[in-house]
């Protein structure tokens, strides 16, 4: 575990349990958890699921961050959380404890609508695609064009893209909801097996899993 970076954190690729991610971790920022105890900081374990590990993040007032460990992005969203939250140490908050049973409920087919309480601030733009976003129903979908109209944008589809690339709460908030006009997938930060993956299990109440 000796020579740890950000990147093995977060990505976590090397990790066999919860308590390995910790110890890196805390290797990493020089910090440990009951260290950092306060409001202003922001716990972060993982989260097995069928579709891999996430990692997920939360401050006193809600989840802040739910990303898949194999992300292309995931280091910078990290950056973008510490920028906003101040200290990021891991950890393990009661909301976190939550989103990972309705997490489960979920790919079990039991939970359409998540109840955990999310802190996502973004621009103005970014904030009112998100919030469209989690008014998609569960199993229905919309295209980038449709989602941009919604938002009163109707030329922006390109800027709606690039906000749903910039969600930080993978699922809850449900970017994989949005697809291209043809009834293409489009893009996803996740990888399009997982968005395809999804997709499925809110259209059949089952996870089919392809190949990755």
């Amino acid at each position: 575990m000796m020579g740890v970076t950000l990147d093995d954190v977060t990505l976590g690729m090397e990790f066999e349990s919860d308590s390995d991610f910790r110890d890196a971790f805390a290797r990493t920022f020089g910090r440990v958890q009951e260290q950092s105890r306060d409001d202003d900081c922001v716990l972060v374990s993982w989260i097995e699921s069928p579709l891999g590990p996430l990692v997920a993040g939360a401050r006193a007032d809600g989840v802040c961050l739910l990303e898949y460990t194999d992300r292309r992005r995931l280091t910078a969203q990290m950056e973008t959380v510490r920028r906003r939250f101040g200290a990021v140490v891991p950890g393990e908050s009661p909301h976190v404890v939550r989103l990972r049973e309705e997490i489960q409920a979920y790919f079990a087919g039991r939970l359409r609508q998540f109840s955990v309480p999310l802190v996502a601030p973004g621009t103005p733009f970014q904030e009112r695609v998100w919030t469209e976003l989690t008014r998609i129903p569960y199993g229905a979908t919309l295209s980038y064009e449709e989602l941009a109209q919604t938002v009163g944008a109707p030329r922006a589809q390109r800027a709606v893209g690039h906000a749903n690339g910039m969600n930080r709460i993978a699922i809850v908030i449900p970017c994989h909801r949005v697809i291209n006009k043809s009834g293409k997938l489009g893009g996803y930060g996740g990888l399009l097996w997982r968005k395809q993956a999804l997709l499925d299990l809110e259209r059949t109440g089952q996870l089919a899993l392809g190949a990755s």
